[in-house]
């Protein structure tokens, strides 16, 4: 089967100038060639496109593929995680993950978190802030943690986020208002344990692969899987497979949200306990990184027994799945 590749590449938008955090949630040509190996080895014939400028060029001058296996996050506003799969839609062109309107929805935390509530799953209470005028306006009980409301790879969250009053709250808005341009999320402080769980499948057939808790070393920024702790993960967090009760409870909880939010074919759902142990929905990524040995879904599907090619191979099953109940 002839696949096509969509990625964005952090060295091609450091060459152009933009800082290193900012392009934090671009991938690196080691991912590229992974996926490419991976699907190589599972029969098919990958072929490489690159970005939104590239897949445009390429269908406009008429190329197609059977599946598109895309993992360009896009750049600029909420809606930059769905632009290609917007295009591809567009143009009735088959791919992986999910569609515009949960990847747009998805990226936006605080919309997410209001599904979610909406569907009867627990989330920390929270509040958006556009303006530091507005935090005259909140209730919630401290401590509280404060960090964009839309960005990915821990980007913006960091041991200061973590506030016990109202003046380090407005010192903390204020910052990353002004460092990232977008709105605050500020949600209650939750201060459990800590996992991530990988979903693979689409609806009915979703089901969580492993639960993963991650454990901060002494060397780590304290109480939060901040952008620090992820980027360095090999010597400041250890990853541990969950089980038990709390494990169910948390496989359950992600799998729901999975289904609620209309994830497709994979998601990773971070999740954070309460005082009481309780699991809560922290936010979830449909679009999850793929790097093997560093990003959280693959080393959690290792540690469960599933390797790398399994894992790529379950992803383009379940969208090929989808798309053959379409074309029923």
């Amino acid at each position: 089967m002839l696949i096509g590749l969509t990625y964005d590449l952090r060295q091609d938008y450091l060459a152009r100038g933009f800082e290193p955090e900012a392009v934090a949630e671009f991938d690196s040509p080691e991912t590229i060639a992974a996926i490419e190996a991976a699907l190589t080895r599972l029969g098919h014939q990958p072929r490489r496109v690159g970005g939104l400028p590239e897949l445009m060029a390429a269908l406009l001058a008429g190329q197609r593929w059977d599946l598109v296996f895309n993992i360009a996050e896009g750049l600029g506003g909420f809606g930059r995680e769905a632009q290609v799969p917007a295009v591809l839609d567009y143009h009735g062109q088959a791919y992986v993950f999910s569609d515009p309107l949960t990847q747009s929805l998805t990226l936006h935390k605080a919309m997410a978190k209001r599904v979610v509530r909406d569907l009867g799953l627990a989330t920390p209470d929270f509040a958006v802030i556009d303006d530091v005028a507005q935090l005259a306006e909140v209730s919630l009980a401290y401590p509280l943690f404060a960090k964009p409301v839309a960005e990915g790879t821990g980007r913006g969250v960091e041991a200061a986020g973590k506030v016990g009053d109202a003046a380090a709250l407005a010192a903390v808005c204020q910052r990353l208002l002004a460092r990232y341009g977008q709105p605050v999320l500020v949600e209650r402080f939750l201060p459990g344990r800590e996992f991530t769980v990988g979903v693979l499948g689409t609806g009915s057939a979703a089901r969580a692969v492993a639960v993963m808790e991650v454990i901060l070393l002494a060397r780590a920024e304290a109480e939060v899987y901040s952008y620090h702790n992820k980027e360095n993960c090999e010597g400041l967090v250890r990853y541990e497979l969950a089980d038990g009760p709390l494990a169910q409870a948390c496989a359950a909880l992600a799998v729901a949200a999975h289904r609620g939010l209309g994830c497709r074919d994979a998601s990773r759902v971070d999740l954070r306990c309460d005082e009481t142990g309780r699991p809560h929905f922290m936010e979830i990524n449909p679009l999850a990184g793929l790097c093997p040995g560093h990003s959280d879904l693959p080393i959690l599907c290792g540690l469960a027994g599933m390797g790398y090619d399994e894992l790529i191979e379950a992803i383009v099953a379940s969208a090929l799945a989808r798309r053959a109940t379409v074309a029923a």
